[in-house]
């Protein structure tokens, strides 16, 4: 059985991980340099924020978590990174599937903090 005797990401990503995960990491880094959110989904895309958040931890502000999946080690993954998921649909099916579903309530999140009337544009008295 292998054991990780270290806690530094880039040697975590050289011992268990895979291109893909480093590529992911990368472009969620990239992305919150240039300050844009980040719709993690999914078991490999948390183990790439994971990685990524552990080499800058003030990318942390800019995940967004769209689902937690059936498979087995996400819920730990999302603790790690003290995330709670839009939705929790217990889904296996990659390819986004969940990020696809969490678009819908981003936007409609949105819509509502930009378009919302406020009490006093709209004559509420309190």
């Amino acid at each position: 059985m292998l054991r990780v005797t270290t806690l530094d990401p880039m040697r975590v990503l050289e011992e268990l991980g895979g291109f893909e995960i480093g590529q992911m990491a990368g472009a969620m880094l990239a992305a919150g340099e240039a300050g844009r959110p980040v719709l993690v989904d999914g078991f490999i895309a948390t183990m790439a924020a994971l990685l990524a958040v552990r080499l800058a931890p003030a990318l942390r502000d800019y995940l967004i978590f769209g689902h937690e999946s059936g498979e087995q080690g996400h819920r730990r993954l999302l603790a790690a990174l003290n995330a709670e998921p839009l939705l929790k649909l217990g889904m296996r099916l990659g390819e986004g599937s969940g990020a696809v579903l969490a678009v819908p309530l981003l936007k409609a999140a949105i819509s509502v903090y930009n378009d919302m009337a406020t009490f006093e544009s709209a004559g509420v008295v309190v």
